[in-house]
């Protein structure tokens, strides 16, 4: 599968919080390609690929931890925690995201839309239990979308 379809599809499915489904439209690349793929542009659109998901996941990571420290000074540690639950519920979804676009064209034709029950839980989980607060767990999850927003912005400036 071609990378940038991949990468395509990852970062729109990222954007979005629609479960719309997704499903794979073969490229010109792709129509003409006979069936005996060469492993090389698979190999290499799949590294491709992984890198992205590595660098998404370190932004996320930074994000996470700057805006945890943030939170915990300009509030308090209850809400810097719950900021901190909903940002972990937000990076395991991107990985779950990554892996359901990894298997996409491989073994499956659309995404799946049960990583969204992840977010319904954690909201059920806080709307339920007093000491969680539902805004800061919801804002946490929202931090891998300004990761993209800042990966999008930051590819927006480098000239190929």
């Amino acid at each position: 599968m071609c990378s940038h379809y991949k990468l395509a599809v990852l970062v729109s499915s990222l954007v979005s919080l629609s479960e719309d489904s997704i499903d794979p439209t073969p490229t010109t690349q792709q129509e003409t390609q006979s069936g005996s793929e060469d492993t090389e542009p698979v190999n290499a659109s799949m590294q491709e690929f992984y890198q992205l998901y590595q660098e998404l996941l370190i932004i996320t990571l930074a994000l996470t931890v700057t805006v945890f420290i943030s939170v915990w000074i300009a509030y308090s540690l209850n809400i810097a925690l719950n900021y901190l639950l909903g940002a972990c519920a937000g990076v395991l979804y991107l990985r779950l995201l990554a892996k359901d676009v990894e298997r996409l064209g491989r073994e499956k034709q659309a995404l799946s839309k049960t990583r969204l029950a992840l977010l319904v839980a954690l909201i059920f989980l806080a709307s339920r239990w007093n000491q969680l607060q539902i805004l800061p767990i919801f804002l946490g999850f929202l931090t891998y979308k300004a990761t993209l927003i800042f990966y999008v912005i930051r590819m927006a400036f480098v000239s190929d």
